[in-house]
Parts: C-alpha cells; sequence; structure tokens
C-alpha cells in the first residue's frame, strides 16, 4: 500500500512538473533587464499625502479609468460599464452615454466633442448631443484592439496609443491583458497621429511595451507618452526635422506609471497604479520562467496592488509634486486631473472619484 502511495505521489509530480514547463500559455515572453527597483526612495519617499482624499462613491460603478473637463464645467469620467457619465456642479453624479465597449481615455475637443479611446472598439467621437461616431478601428493593415489614452492639439491633430496589437482587450480584458503584454515584453504597442481632416492616421511610435498615457507638450512641440512596462515616460517630437525622434523624459519608477496629463504651470500629472512587481523584475532575463508563473493559478500570479500614488513632473523629469496613499483610502490610481483647486484622480478598480483639495498647484 505504501509502495502505490509512493508511486501515486511521484505520478502526481511528474504530472505538476510536466505541467509548469509545457502546458501552452498565451505569452511567449522576452528577455530584458529590468532596471534596479529604487523603490519609494529619494524623489518618491514615502507619504499619506493622499490618504487626505475624498472618496466620491459611485453607487454600483467601478473603474473611473479617466477624466475629462467638459466645457460646461463638468467632470467626466470613463466607466467598466461602458458608461461615460459626469459629475456637475452640484456634485452629483449624472449618465450620459455608454460605448458599448470599455471608453478608457477620453478628452475634449475643440468642439465640444468627447474623443474616446475606447480598448473594445477603437478611438470615437461622441458628440455634445451625444452620437457616436467610430474614427480609426484600425492602423496600417493593423486593427486598434486596445485603444488605450487620447490627447487633441490645438490644430486638431489627435494622437492616441494602442496599447497592445497582440493582447486584444475584449477577448481578455482591459486589466487581464495588460498583465499578459507586461508579462510578455514584447514590444506590441504603438503611438498613432490621426488627421481629423485627411482621415488618415499613422503610427508615430512602434515598438512600446504597453503604450499607455498620452499628453501634448505644454508648447505641443513634442507628444509624451507612458511606456508602462518599462516604467517610464518618453517624448516624442512631432515637428520638422526632429519629427519622430524619441527622447526619455522619466525613467526607473517605482511603480507602474499609467494615465499622464497636462497641469498647470508646466506641470504633468501622472497615476502610478501599482507598486513594480519583484517577482517579474527578478525574472525579467529568464522567459522561460515567467512562463511557469503564467501556469500558476490565477491567485498565485503577480498582480495590481492596492497602493494609491500620484506623482507630477515638469518637462525636465524633475518630480515636483509626490503623493501617496499606503492606507488604501484609494487605490489602482491611473491619472489625476486639475479642476481649480482641486485635483480629481481616477483608478482602474475602484468604485469611487477620488478629490484631494489641499495641494498646492
Amino acid at each position: 500500500m505504501k509502495h502505490v502511495m509512493k508511486k501515486s505521489a511521484a505520478s502526481l509530480v511528474l504530472v505538476l512538473v510536466g505541467y509548469l514547463a509545457f502546458w501552452p500559455v498565451a505569452v511567449d515572453p522576452v528577455a530584458w533587464h529590468a532596471p534596479n527597483n529604487p523603490g519609494y526612495s529619494g524623489d518618491f519617499s514615502k507619504n499619506q499625502q493622499l490618504s487626505q482624499i475624498k472618496r466620491i462613491e459611485l453607487k454600483g460603478d467601478i473603474g473611473p479609468e479617466d477624466l475629462a473637463l467638459g466645457k460646461d464645467g463638468n467632470v467626466y469620467f470613463a466607466l467598466l460599464s461602458g458608461d461615460i457619465k459626469f459629475l456637475d456642479s452640484t456634485g452629483q453624479i449624472q449618465p450620459w452615454v455608454n460605448t458599448g465597449g470599455r471608453p478608457l481615455g477620453i478628452e475634449f475637443d475643440q468642439q465640444g466633442n468627447l474623443l474616446v479611446a475606447d480598448a473594445f472598439k477603437g478611438l470615437l467621437s461622441i458628440s455634445p448631443d451625444g452620437d457616436i461616431t467610430t474614427l480609426v478601428d484600425s492602423v496600417e493593415g493593423v486593427a486598434v484592439n486596445y485603444a488605450d489614452d487620447v490627447d487633441i492639439a490645438s490644430n486638431g491633430m489627435i494622437y492616441f496609443s494602442d496599447a497592445s496589437s497582440k493582447f486584444h482587450a475584449k477577448e481578455y480584458g482591459t486589466y487581464g491583458a495588460s498583465l499578459l503584454d507586461i508579462n510578455e515584453h514584447g514590444a506590441h504597442g504603438r503611438i498613432i497621429e490621426y488627421n481629423p481632416n485627411t482621415k488618415i492616421s499613422t503610427v508615430l511610435v512602434h515598438d512600446v511595451n504597453f503604450a499607455n498615457g498620452v499628453t501634448l507638450s505644454h508648447d505641443e512641440q513634442y507628444l509624451l507618452f507612458v511606456e508602462t512596462g518599462n516604467y517610464r515616460v518618453i517624448r516624442v517630437a512631432l515637428n520638422g526635422e526632429q519629427r519622430g525622434i524619441l527622447d526619455v523624459v522619466i525613467h526607473n519608477l517605482p511603480s507602474f506609471p499609467d494615465n499622464i496629463a497636462r497641469g498647470s504651470n508646466g506641470l504633468y500629472w501622472i497615476g502610478l497604479v501599482s507598486p513594480r512587481s519583484k517577482p517579474l523584475d527578478m525574472l525579467s532575463d529568464s522567459p522561460n520562467m515567467r512562463k511557469v508563473i503564467q501556469r500558476l493559478p490565477e491567485l498565485l500570479r503577480p498582480k495590481a496592488q492596492h497602493y494609491g500614488h500620484v506623482i507630477a513632473i515638469n518637462d525636465t523629469g524633475d518630480v515636483v509634486f509626490n503623493l501617496q496613499d499606503p492606507l488604501g483610502i484609494y487605490g489602482h490610481t491611473t491619472g489625476a486631473l486639475e479642476v481649480g483647486d482641486k485635483l480629481y484622480v481616477s483608478s482602474l478598480h475602484e468604485s469611487a472619484l477620488g478629490v484631494i483639495t489641499n495641494v498646492t498647484m
């Protein structure tokens, strides 16, 4: 009997080893060298400044991933349900439209249309009356399968990110697809320029490791974009002989950066959605072990941690504000929007908007 039990245990171990070593997974990881994580030190020293945040509960909705200020003075936000709602002047949440997809980045143009990077549908435009038009769902023969963020220049040119051309948001969910893409590190993201007059889309930057937030520089000579998988913000020149040239604005962030938006006084607000994953960093140059991680039960795989963190940088990448919430009052922070003396904060998973009023801009 003991012999049979030992044989069964050995067989089970062999099956488990075989599963962890050979079971097919969606990712085909690429070796790279993650930079040493500075952690919460220096410019990113731990504090509780964001813990003063107030929650504006959404009454059943979750995931207010991005924010935009309308010409009516209301703060609009995009939700996991596909809804886009707004916070009116009395502090009440009002319904507006549902895209039928997963709206992420949102930004108003000069005519009052809301441009939407919808992860399932591509680049959309929503008129003030709520009519929805698809502007871009394919670029250079490749479908836009994870539109992530958008910004509009004063000349009408539109810039948006397609986070991953391999891991489709509709198939895996926006969160699931992001985890797969970051694990693989295959540079499947791109930054796209759309001309609304000619209706022509052009890939401005290829081979981005999870292309996330985008924003025009204050002088509109550059587009800043977040490369989440490499923990950095990059700037690409838009005009003249320098067009297409890239340089790094800030790198080796202690967390996964998400959205980026212009603020006052030449600043840019960046949401840091989660502290970096020690296992993923340690195994960055071990593709086979990252496959093993993907074969583990979902509960055992690295995932976003519930931590609140937004920063503001200037054009040279200096950190001017470093606001953290280690208490978990408002976590999975994706970005921030200045409205007067208020800073509204968005989140990947929260069931509330966040707002803080005592930040000196």
